[in-house]
């Protein structure tokens, strides 16, 4: 039968959801609250539909799959370490990992650290990985400490230090104060652009086995 889902989201909408082996839901999008509590574009409802306080992921020593598919022109990002309030963007008061679909003609004059998989205005991706619209791409992303690895449907597309990479400045010659950052919240840095998202998995890697 037919069943209603209201999570109680506010500051923005949910983009897409995922429903995981135990009943609950993974939702992500552009809200910044879940029945009262923050979240910054991902949350975990419980089978039950409550929502899971405990769930609010850290981005530290993480490694985070997500299965993507965007739209003509789509442009969005995934935010690392993100602080719970920006106090300017989030891409420079944490971290931005572009998405973005590399096809669309309006993007065929952009700096090359502002690609799909990107670390926005740091270190380009490797191109031409992404598979044609419509189609579903698989990534991950791992973060350890100063390092970040992206696989793009299990090719790396990037594969850096934070500091070393930076040590002459950055790219975009700005200033990202969220570099400096050694955690912080997950989250999606959207345009309104229509990006649907799937499996999301996220593992601590610091985790006691």
């Amino acid at each position: 039968g037919f069943v209603s889902f209201n999570p109680g989201v506010g500051g923005g909408s949910v983009n897409s959801l995922a429903i995981q082996a135990d009943g609950a839901i993974l939702i992500a999008g552009s809200f910044t609250l879940v029945n009262g509590t923050s979240h910054s574009g991902i949350a975990r409802i419980d089978a039950d539909g409550a929502n899971d306080i405990g769930f609010n992921p850290l981005a530290n020593n993480t490694v985070n799959s997500v299965v993507i598919d965007t739209t003509a022109g789509a442009n969005n990002g995934l935010g690392i370490r993100c602080p719970n309030v920006a106090k300017g963007n989030l891409h420079l008061d944490g971290t931005e990992l572009q998405i973005l679909d590399n096809t669309a003609e309006k993007y065929k004059d952009l700096k090359p650290y502002q690609y799909h998989g990107s670390v926005y205005g740091i270190q380009p991706a490797k191109r031409e990985h992404l598979k044609p619209l419509g189609e579903w791409n698989s990534q991950e992303v791992t973060l350890q400490g100063r390092k970040i690895k992206i696989v793009l449907n299990g090719e790396t597309i990037v594969d850096c230090d934070l500091d070393e990479v930076t040590k002459n400045g950055t790219m975009d010659g700005a200033e990202h104060p969220g570099l400096k950052r050694t955690t912080g919240h997950l989250g999606f840095l959207g345009h309104g652009d229509r990006v649907d998202l799937r499996n999301i998995q996220i593992k601590d890697l610091a985790a006691k086995k």
